[in-house]
């Protein structure tokens, strides 16, 4: 029997109500796409370069004590647990404690700052937007290692943890520069990749964010990836206690670390995912033009 004939003024159907409400639910319901995903992360990193030079650096200060924990929690495991392949599951874990703090915390880590800030220079590519990048990235990193320096000396130089902890922090820190210069480049490229895939992600996450950070850094960990913030506490531990000097951090880890980690984090997230958005940004601009 066909539906009696209703005009633009005539009330809706109980069957009219159900299909819209049925409607907003799958709407409520449908993951983000690349382009909602973008606009989210660019607004970001729009909000973040407008933030004072003062309130990046605490940010950033505090994210590289955070990252401390990073080194903490794994030694501190180590120390305990038995010498058993499975146990080096359980430390790659505890290396995610200060990355979870960090990132659920809305602290500045410099890895993260491979995405946020790009998306907004690549979508106006100025002049301005680029040195409103540089400024981030550089406040950004400086206070980052400036915070691992003054935590792994504290870790170094205090009694505050026991001589099998310590020594547990020495044995975790020698694989940070124990490669080859190209080697720690390529793995600290996966590093970078990884970490602003999570960034990339974390939108869509919702309340399994936490999961989410726990297992792409876990990730980093278990397959030995090279992160200049978290692997700046272990390398300088070994200079305050030491056992390299501060030629070997510059060149066995800082510089081929802070190489990769760009190269993976601009290039292969960043400017990729970007691609794919790229032609709705540009006639966004058109249409707001």
């Amino acid at each position: 029997m066909s539906q009696p004939f209703r005009t633009p003024g005539e009330a809706k159907t109980h069957g009219d109500h159900t299909r819209e409400k049925d409607d907003a639910q799958v709407e409520k319901a449908h993951r983000p796409d690349a382009m909602i995903l973008h606009e989210i992360i660019r607004r970001e990193g729009e909000e973040e370069m407008r933030r004072t030079t003062l309130a990046l650096a605490l940010s950033a200060f505090s994210a590289g004590l955070t990252m401390g924990f990073s080194l903490i929690v794994p030694g501190v495991l180590k120390g305990h647990l038995p010498h058993e392949p499975w146990a080096e599951l359980v430390l790659s874990m505890g290396y995610s404690i200060g990355f979870l703090i960090v990132v659920l915390g809305r602290q500045q880590l410099f890895t993260e700052n491979t995405v946020t800030p790009i998306l907004p220079l690549l979508t106006e590519r100025t002049f301005g937007a680029l040195m409103r990048v540089v400024r981030l990235w550089t406040i950004v990193l400086v206070a980052n290692i400036l915070a691992t320096i003054v935590i792994a000396s504290v870790l170094a130089h205090t009694d505050a943890f026991k001589p099998e902890v310590r020594e547990a922090f020495a044995e975790i820190s020698r694989h940070t520069i124990e490669d080859p210069f190209w080697t720690t480049v390529i793995k600290a490229v996966f590093a970078g990749w990884l970490i602003a895939l999570m960034v990339w992600i974390l939108p869509a996450t919702g309340s399994a964010a936490p999961f989410i950070i726990i297992l792409m850094t876990w990730l980093v960990s278990m397959c030995g990836l090279a992160h200049i913030v978290a692997g700046s506490v272990d390398a300088y531990y070994l200079v305050a206690t030491g056992e390299i000097d501060f030629a070997k951090y510059l060149t066995g880890f800082f510089v081929p670390t802070l190489l990769g980690n760009v190269v993976g984090g601009v290039t292969l997230v960043s400017v990729l995912n970007f691609g794919q958005v790229a032609p709705d940004v540009e006639e966004r601009g058109r249409a707001d033009a």
